[in-house]
């Protein structure tokens, strides 16, 4: 039975080994959360936002109005990302 959990942490870890790996290697992604935005990197954020149907006034709504509006705008610049790299 010892075996048994041996070959079975074994083969977990190393899973993980290799999730890890491919993890790392799609690190080099031209999205960078850290590179500081500039004001009008702000406002064309807020405006596309706007555009998507969030409202910052729309407390009683927020949290899933602002995460509906979220996923629309990723959608929007993925499917802008995906026609810049067709041409």
């Amino acid at each position: 039975m010892t075996t048994v959990i041996r070959i079975t942490a074994g083969v977990l870890a190393g899973a993980f080994c290799v999730g890890s790996a491919i993890a790392h290697t799609g690190a080099s992604r031209p999205y960078d959360p850290s590179a500081p935005l500039t004001r009008a990197d702000v406002r064309a954020d807020l405006l596309a936002w706007r555009a998507a149907g969030y409202d910052p006034l729309d407390w009683l709504d927020y949290p899933e109005n602002a995460q509906r509006a979220g996923r629309i705008v990723a959608a929007q610049r993925a499917q802008a990302a995906g026609s810049d790299c067709m041409q």
